[in-house]
């Protein structure tokens, strides 16, 4: 196994909201399927347990239609400040990165910084490759917008 620095993804964002509106709409079983994936991508739940030890199964759904399977396992919460979780291929599929999210106060708002460690140096590449840094940030953008209101508002 290489070093774990070889194989973390880290992308972070400030979004204009206090971290109690932040984790308000990412900690909730309603709102986390309405804003989470890249653009143009929606969810479908199979279910979702919110909560150490819980899971969240889903589908993600390309703008072309295409499925990709998601399964997210709970670890360790420390409410309004960390979310640790493991990404699996599908439902009970293999593990593909541990993960974590968190939730720091800025005078600009809440830093969200998104961390995942991949099994190897070579998936971390992979998904960079297919521009994993910029979907997360797409991402964060969808929850940037349900939560904070544009520039000039």
């Amino acid at each position: 196994m290489t070093d774990a620095a070889d194989r973390t993804m880290t992308i972070s964002r400030v979004i204009r909201a206090p971290v109690a509106t932040v984790w308000g709409a990412w900690w909730n079983e309603s709102t986390l399927p309405l804003w989470w994936g890249p653009d143009g991508f929606t969810c479908r739940t199979a279910r979702i347990d919110l909560r150490a030890g819980g899971e969240w199964v889903f589908d993600m759904i390309g703008p072309d239609g295409t499925v990709y399977p998601n399964h997210h396992r709970y670890g360790p919460i420390r409410p309004m400040e960390r979310i640790d979780y493991t990404l699996h291929w599908g439902e009970n599929g293999p593990k593909h990165a541990d993960a974590s999210a968190s939730f720091e106060p800025v005078p600009e708002g809440t830093r969200i910084t998104l961390t995942m460690i991949f099994n190897t140096a070579g998936e971390r590449e992979q998904a960079k490759a297919f521009g994993a840094e910029a979907l997360g940030l797409q991402t964060l953008g969808k929850l940037a917008a349900r939560v904070a209101p544009p520039d000039g508002q």
